[in-house]
């Protein structure tokens, strides 16, 4: 067989029988995969599937027990992420990699720098990487700071870096979990010239419609295992599902029959800035709110201002009848007002503290004893809902940035259920989670607003804020457009009319 024909039939990189274990857990089991010279691959499977110690592994940031790595049909050992880029192999993980004090050029040489007579030759480096930027469809400037760009300008630095590096396999993951619509497009496109220049793509996202939209096949993980592989045009959306949870799924959204109570919470012309202006909705109990809007349309800004984050302008608030000022979030707390906020890693949890811990913030007062927390009693109340919330959790003091995207979102809705709070904001209660967790933090919406509770459910994703709720207000540039009365027959397209609409 000739050279070249070899060459075209042989994988850019093979992972066979992978195995690593960590103390106490065996994250991969035999995980294989392959993938092909301009080939786009998506690698998908719920939190704790083994994702993400797969591509460290690939990475060279964790050393195998076993397996086999191929690069371009030669067995080599990544024991070190240097010696990963050096086989062209980039991994560019959800938390970005960049020094923001320095600009994106400097970043993009940092290590590998452009040199001149001895000094590094910054004009070179910058009219390089314009080239890069170019190539990219991006008009950055090589002189910004890092710092200064916005999130999808930090991710095009990276690939910018990858490419500088002549990185011929780019791993991505969860590359577009802060980009807005339009942002998520052209890194789709971005994806797809990169293909065209015979660069491999390995991406993984918890957003199915954008594995199916870029992928050419798909590998299924879960619980350590490879569980499934097909080539995407054969795949449906609900046979992936049930390779990634391991049963069938019958509805995307779990239905309910709640019938709605009276007003819990009314707001009047609520203002700040030009972020929330002139504001004014009911909430029920017994109802799913949704809050629906573009980036920036100040839903956000509005939840920070029912949480008593944020002091208001102006407006009124009432709770159940009664006027209230919320001039801080404990006065929130104290009457029932509970926020499950948008980034729960910067601003719902202290990642270095303990579950257990985390639970307990709100409840001190109730684990108190001559002065002193009760330990046992809060390991106790926590244990509880570890089992009613089905919390994945070996002990209850491991830290909580050890924990999967959708159990640390259970452990802030289990703080909020044991200070029994009546309203919930679930700020993109979601993002960043798999689907089968997605689908039982649904079933917890729906359990809430069946015990009398309400919930105001802000989302980005139309399917799901349609889906969950009852009835959808619509924002845009801080103020409501318009609002929908029955969303069980509502559309994408009238949701997305309104948060566009004049």
């Amino acid at each position: 067989m000739p050279a070249n024909v070899v060459d075209s039939l042989t994988p850019v990189l093979e992972m066979k029988q992978i195995v690593k274990a960590f103390p106490g857990v065996k994250a991969l089991k035999g995980v294989s995969l392959k993938l092909k010279k301009g080939e786009a691959l998506g690698l998908v499977g719920e939190n704790g599937a083994g994702k993400s110690t797969l591509i460290k592994t690939l990475g060279g940031v964790h050393l195998p027990e076993s397996g086999e790595i191929r690069v371009g049909g030669q067995c080599v050992s990544l024991n070190t992420p240097s010696i990963s880029q050096s086989h062209g192999i980039a991994i560019i993980y959800q938390e970005f990699n960049l020094a923001t004090n320095l600009t994106s050029s400097e970043n993009l040489f940092l290590g590998k720098e452009v040199t001149r007579n001895g000094f590094i030759n910054h004009r070179r480096e910058e009219d390089l990487t314009r080239e890069l930027f170019y190539r990219l469809g991006m008009d950055i400037d090589p002189r910004a700071k890092c710092g200064d760009l916005t999130v999808a300008e930090q991710q095009t630095v990276e690939i910018a870096r990858a490419l500088a590096a002549d990185a011929q396999i780019i791993v991505m993951d969860e590359p577009t979990a802060a980009l807005s619509k339009q942002e998520v497009d052209k890194l789709l496109a971005i994806i797809e010239d990169l293909k065209r220049e015979g660069i491999s793509i390995i991406y993984i996202s918890h957003r199915l419609e954008e594995v199916f939209a870029i992928a050419d096949r798909i590998t299924v993980l879960r619980d350590g295992k490879s569980v499934g592989e097909s080539a995407t045009s054969d795949l449906s959306k609900n046979q992936l599902i049930e390779w990634m949870v391991g049963r069938p799924m019958e509805e995307e959204f779990p239905k309910r029959k709640v019938g709605r109570g009276p007003v819990c919470l009314k707001v009047e012309g609520l203002s700040r800035g030009c972020a929330v202006q002139d504001v004014s909705f009911e909430l029920h109990e017994g109802e799913v709110l949704g809050l629906a809007g573009l980036v920036g349309s100040g839903r956000t800004e509005t939840a920070r201002l029912l949480f008593g984050a944020d002091p208001a302008d102006s407006g009124s608030i009432f709770l159940k009848g009664a006027k209230i000022d919320l001039g801080n979030p404990r006065d929130s707390i104290k009457r029932g007002i509970c926020l499950l906020t948008e980034d729960r890693k910067e601003q719902g949890l202290i990642l270095i503290h303990s579950s257990v811990e985390n639970f307990g913030l709100p409840n001190l007062k109730e684990f108190q004893e001559s002065g002193f927390i009760s330990q046992g009693a809060e390991v106790e109340a926590f244990k509880g809902y570890v089992n009613s919330l089905k919390i994945r959790l070996s002990n209850p003091s491991r830290k909580v940035v050890e924990l999967s995207g959708g159990n640390q979102q259970k452990v802030v809705i289990a703080k909020w259920l044991h200070r029994n709070a009546d309203i919930f904001i679930f700020d993109e209660p979601t993002r960043g989670i798999d689907v089968g967790a997605k689908y039982e933090i649904y079933l917890l919406i729906n359990q809430l607003v069946k015990g009398g509770k309400s919930v105001l459910l802000i989302s980005s994703e139309l399917p799901e804020v349609i889906g969950m709720s009852d009835r959808i207000i619509v924002m845009k540039e801080g103020r409501i457009q318009g609002e929908v009365n029955d969303a069980q027959r509502a559309s994408q397209e009238e949701v997305l009319e309104l948060a566009l609409g004049e």
